[in-house]
Protein backbone atom coordinates (compact mmCIF):
# COMPACT_ATOMS: atom_id res chain seq x y z
CA UNK A 1 0.00 0.00 0.00
CA UNK A 2 1.30 3.45 -0.90
CA UNK A 3 2.39 5.55 2.08
CA UNK A 4 2.21 9.32 2.29
CA UNK A 5 5.69 10.88 2.62
CA UNK A 6 4.86 13.00 5.67
CA UNK A 7 1.98 13.28 8.14
CA UNK A 8 -0.55 15.88 7.03
CA UNK A 9 -0.65 18.81 9.47
CA UNK A 10 -3.89 19.15 11.38
CA UNK A 11 -4.25 22.67 9.98
CA UNK A 12 -4.24 21.28 6.44
CA UNK A 13 -7.03 18.85 7.32
CA UNK A 14 -9.10 21.64 8.78
CA UNK A 15 -8.49 23.74 5.67
CA UNK A 16 -9.80 20.86 3.56
CA UNK A 17 -12.87 20.41 5.77
CA UNK A 18 -13.72 24.09 6.04
CA UNK A 19 -12.69 25.42 2.61
CA UNK A 20 -11.84 22.88 -0.08
CA UNK A 21 -14.52 20.22 0.44
CA UNK A 22 -17.45 22.68 0.83
CA UNK A 23 -16.23 24.63 -2.19
CA UNK A 24 -16.02 21.41 -4.20
CA UNK A 25 -19.63 20.52 -3.36
CA UNK A 26 -20.85 24.05 -4.12
CA UNK A 27 -19.13 23.96 -7.50
CA UNK A 28 -20.58 20.53 -8.25
CA UNK A 29 -24.07 21.62 -7.24
CA UNK A 30 -23.93 24.78 -9.35
CA UNK A 31 -22.60 23.19 -12.53
CA UNK A 32 -24.69 20.04 -12.03
CA UNK A 33 -27.85 22.14 -11.86
CA UNK A 34 -26.75 24.09 -14.93
CA UNK A 35 -26.20 20.84 -16.85
CA UNK A 36 -29.62 19.49 -15.88
CA UNK A 37 -31.33 22.73 -16.92
CA UNK A 38 -29.44 22.72 -20.22
CA UNK A 39 -30.57 19.15 -20.86
CA UNK A 40 -34.16 20.40 -21.20
CA UNK A 41 -33.32 21.72 -24.67
CA UNK A 42 -29.80 20.43 -25.45
CA UNK A 43 -30.32 16.84 -26.56
CA UNK A 44 -26.93 16.03 -28.13
CA UNK A 45 -24.92 16.27 -24.90
CA UNK A 46 -22.51 18.85 -26.29
CA UNK A 47 -23.72 21.69 -24.08
CA UNK A 48 -23.58 19.44 -21.03
CA UNK A 49 -20.02 18.44 -21.94
CA UNK A 50 -19.00 22.10 -22.21
CA UNK A 51 -20.45 22.67 -18.74
CA UNK A 52 -18.67 19.57 -17.42
CA UNK A 53 -15.33 20.91 -18.65
CA UNK A 54 -15.86 24.15 -16.71
CA UNK A 55 -16.96 22.18 -13.65
CA UNK A 56 -13.81 20.05 -13.86
CA UNK A 57 -11.44 22.99 -14.10
CA UNK A 58 -13.17 24.76 -11.19
CA UNK A 59 -12.90 21.58 -9.07
CA UNK A 60 -9.19 21.27 -9.83
CA UNK A 61 -8.65 24.88 -8.82
CA UNK A 62 -10.58 24.32 -5.57
CA UNK A 63 -8.55 21.20 -4.76
CA UNK A 64 -5.32 23.22 -4.59
CA UNK A 65 -3.40 20.66 -6.66
CA UNK A 66 -1.25 21.47 -9.68
CA UNK A 67 -1.68 19.39 -12.84
CA UNK A 68 1.01 18.89 -15.47
CA UNK A 69 0.04 17.39 -18.85
CA UNK A 70 2.63 15.46 -20.84
CA UNK A 71 2.24 14.14 -24.36
CA UNK A 72 -0.74 16.38 -25.12
CA UNK A 73 0.09 16.16 -28.83
CA UNK A 74 -1.08 12.52 -28.75
CA UNK A 75 -4.63 13.69 -28.01
CA UNK A 76 -4.98 15.15 -31.51
CA UNK A 77 -3.43 12.47 -33.69
CA UNK A 78 -6.76 10.77 -34.46
CA UNK A 79 -10.22 12.35 -34.65
CA UNK A 80 -11.82 9.28 -33.03
CA UNK A 81 -10.23 6.93 -30.51
CA UNK A 82 -10.78 5.09 -27.25
CA UNK A 83 -8.97 6.88 -24.41
CA UNK A 84 -8.13 4.68 -21.42
CA UNK A 85 -6.64 5.64 -18.05
CA UNK A 86 -5.91 4.08 -14.68
CA UNK A 87 -8.61 4.78 -12.07
CA UNK A 88 -7.21 6.11 -8.81
CA UNK A 89 -9.64 8.58 -7.25
CA UNK A 90 -12.96 10.39 -7.51
CA UNK A 91 -10.83 13.30 -8.78
CA UNK A 92 -9.86 11.32 -11.89
CA UNK A 93 -13.05 12.48 -13.59
CA UNK A 94 -12.38 16.23 -13.12
CA UNK A 95 -8.78 15.68 -14.27
CA UNK A 96 -9.96 13.96 -17.46
CA UNK A 97 -12.78 16.39 -18.26
CA UNK A 98 -10.53 19.34 -17.50
CA UNK A 99 -7.75 18.09 -19.79
CA UNK A 100 -9.17 16.41 -22.89
CA UNK A 101 -9.83 19.36 -25.23
CA UNK A 102 -12.65 17.84 -27.29
CA UNK A 103 -16.07 16.30 -27.03
CA UNK A 104 -16.12 12.71 -25.79
CA UNK A 105 -18.41 10.34 -23.94
CA UNK A 106 -17.59 8.08 -21.02
CA UNK A 107 -18.39 4.47 -20.28
CA UNK A 108 -19.52 4.06 -16.68
CA UNK A 109 -21.06 1.40 -14.48
CA UNK A 110 -24.80 1.20 -15.13
CA UNK A 111 -25.46 1.35 -11.36
CA UNK A 112 -24.59 5.06 -11.48
CA UNK A 113 -27.67 5.73 -13.62
CA UNK A 114 -29.89 4.97 -10.61
CA UNK A 115 -28.32 7.73 -8.48
CA UNK A 116 -30.07 11.11 -8.12
CA UNK A 117 -28.44 13.98 -10.03
CA UNK A 118 -25.44 11.88 -11.15
CA UNK A 119 -27.68 9.39 -12.96
CA UNK A 120 -29.81 12.16 -14.41
CA UNK A 121 -26.74 13.91 -15.79
CA UNK A 122 -25.32 10.69 -17.25
CA UNK A 123 -28.60 9.85 -18.97
CA UNK A 124 -29.23 13.32 -20.37
CA UNK A 125 -25.70 13.98 -21.59
CA UNK A 126 -25.33 10.87 -23.72
CA UNK A 127 -22.93 8.88 -21.54
CA UNK A 128 -22.91 5.11 -22.03
CA UNK A 129 -23.82 2.59 -19.30
CA UNK A 130 -21.97 -0.71 -19.14
CA UNK A 131 -22.72 -3.79 -17.06
CA UNK A 132 -19.36 -4.53 -15.43
CA UNK A 133 -20.68 -7.28 -13.19
CA UNK A 134 -21.81 -9.87 -15.75
CA UNK A 135 -18.43 -10.14 -17.49
CA UNK A 136 -20.10 -9.90 -20.91
CA UNK A 137 -19.01 -7.57 -23.69
CA UNK A 138 -22.50 -7.43 -25.20
CA UNK A 139 -23.36 -4.25 -23.27
CA UNK A 140 -20.63 -2.40 -25.16
CA UNK A 141 -22.57 -2.27 -28.43
CA UNK A 142 -23.72 1.30 -27.73
CA UNK A 143 -20.09 2.32 -27.32
CA UNK A 144 -19.15 0.75 -30.65
CA UNK A 145 -21.98 2.66 -32.36
CA UNK A 146 -20.83 5.93 -30.77
CA UNK A 147 -17.28 5.40 -32.05
CA UNK A 148 -18.51 4.51 -35.53
CA UNK A 149 -20.59 7.70 -35.51
CA UNK A 150 -17.45 9.73 -34.82
CA UNK A 151 -17.63 10.26 -31.05
CA UNK A 152 -14.45 9.52 -29.01
CA UNK A 153 -14.91 7.46 -25.85
CA UNK A 154 -13.18 7.44 -22.49
CA UNK A 155 -12.85 4.28 -20.37
CA UNK A 156 -11.39 3.29 -16.99
CA UNK A 157 -10.29 -0.29 -17.83
CA UNK A 158 -9.90 -1.22 -14.16
CA UNK A 159 -13.66 -0.83 -13.74
CA UNK A 160 -13.41 0.80 -10.31
CA UNK A 161 -10.99 2.84 -8.22
CA UNK A 162 -7.82 1.23 -6.94
CA UNK A 163 -8.09 0.52 -3.19
CA UNK A 164 -4.38 1.07 -2.50
CA UNK A 165 -2.97 3.32 -5.22
CA UNK A 166 -1.56 0.41 -7.22
CA UNK A 167 -2.52 -0.44 -10.80
CA UNK A 168 -5.18 -3.17 -10.87
CA UNK A 169 -6.02 -5.74 -13.55
CA UNK A 170 -7.73 -4.43 -16.68
CA UNK A 171 -11.10 -5.47 -18.05
CA UNK A 172 -11.29 -6.08 -21.80
CA UNK A 173 -13.82 -3.37 -22.66
CA UNK A 174 -11.45 -0.69 -23.97
CA UNK A 175 -9.61 -3.12 -26.27
CA UNK A 176 -12.87 -4.68 -27.47
CA UNK A 177 -14.30 -1.26 -28.37
CA UNK A 178 -11.17 -0.17 -30.23
CA UNK A 179 -10.85 -3.38 -32.24
CA UNK A 180 -14.56 -3.64 -33.02
CA UNK A 181 -14.82 0.00 -34.15
CA UNK A 182 -11.40 -0.11 -35.86
CA UNK A 183 -10.07 2.94 -34.00
CA UNK A 184 -6.87 3.42 -31.95
CA UNK A 185 -6.73 3.13 -28.19
CA UNK A 186 -4.79 5.89 -26.44
CA UNK A 187 -3.19 5.07 -23.04
CA UNK A 188 -3.33 7.73 -20.32
CA UNK A 189 -1.46 7.52 -17.01
CA UNK A 190 -2.77 9.48 -14.01
CA UNK A 191 -0.14 10.07 -11.35
CA UNK A 192 -0.66 11.84 -8.01
CA UNK A 193 -4.47 11.92 -8.20
CA UNK A 194 -4.71 9.09 -5.67
CA UNK A 195 -2.64 11.19 -3.27
CA UNK A 196 -4.92 14.19 -3.79
CA UNK A 197 -8.07 12.34 -2.72
CA UNK A 198 -7.43 8.74 -1.63
CA UNK A 199 -10.26 6.23 -1.48
CA UNK A 200 -12.46 6.29 1.66
CA UNK A 201 -11.54 9.86 2.62
CA UNK A 202 -13.11 13.29 2.15
CA UNK A 203 -9.88 15.20 2.73
CA UNK A 204 -8.00 16.89 -0.10
CA UNK A 205 -4.21 16.63 0.12
CA UNK A 206 -2.94 19.07 -2.55
CA UNK A 207 0.11 17.79 -4.41
CA UNK A 208 1.70 17.73 -7.84
CA UNK A 209 -0.24 15.63 -10.35
CA UNK A 210 0.69 14.45 -13.83
CA UNK A 211 -1.45 13.28 -16.73
CA UNK A 212 0.68 11.53 -19.35
CA UNK A 213 -0.72 10.69 -22.78
CA UNK A 214 1.04 7.83 -24.56
CA UNK A 215 1.37 7.07 -28.25
CA UNK A 216 -1.90 5.82 -29.78
CA UNK A 217 -2.06 2.06 -30.22
CA UNK A 218 -3.43 1.28 -33.66
CA UNK A 219 -5.84 -1.63 -34.07
CA UNK A 220 -5.96 -1.92 -37.86
CA UNK A 221 -5.89 -5.55 -38.90
CA UNK A 222 -6.58 -6.84 -35.38
CA UNK A 223 -9.42 -9.26 -34.66
CA UNK A 224 -11.52 -9.75 -31.55
CA UNK A 225 -9.42 -12.82 -30.76
CA UNK A 226 -6.62 -10.36 -29.93
CA UNK A 227 -8.69 -8.47 -27.35
CA UNK A 228 -6.82 -9.95 -24.40
CA UNK A 229 -3.48 -9.29 -26.09
CA UNK A 230 -4.34 -5.63 -26.65
CA UNK A 231 -5.68 -5.34 -23.08
CA UNK A 232 -2.39 -6.65 -21.67
CA UNK A 233 -0.36 -4.29 -23.85
CA UNK A 234 -2.53 -1.33 -22.83
CA UNK A 235 -1.94 -2.10 -19.16
CA UNK A 236 1.81 -2.47 -19.77
CA UNK A 237 1.93 0.91 -21.51
CA UNK A 238 0.16 2.68 -18.65
CA UNK A 239 2.26 0.84 -16.03
CA UNK A 240 5.41 1.93 -17.84
CA UNK A 241 4.34 5.58 -17.89
CA UNK A 242 3.55 5.45 -14.17
CA UNK A 243 7.01 4.06 -13.33
CA UNK A 244 8.60 7.04 -15.04
CA UNK A 245 6.83 9.54 -12.74
CA UNK A 246 8.44 11.10 -9.65
CA UNK A 247 7.05 10.53 -6.15
CA UNK A 248 4.14 12.87 -5.45
CA UNK A 249 5.14 15.75 -3.17
CA UNK A 250 2.71 17.91 -1.21
CA UNK A 251 2.50 21.57 -1.99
Amino acid sequence: MRQRPDPVPRLARWHSNIVRAPLFFLITGFFGTAALIASLWAKTGRTQHWIAQRWARACLAASGARLTVRGAENLRKYPVAVYAANHTSYMDTPVIFGTLPFQFRILAKKELWSLPFIGWYLARSGQIPVDVGNGSLSSLSAGVKALQAGMPLFVFPEGSRTPNGELQEFLAGAAFLAIRAKVPVVPIALHGVYDLLPIHTTHFYPCEMTLTVGEPMETGGMTLRQTDELTAELRNRIAGMLVEQPVCSER
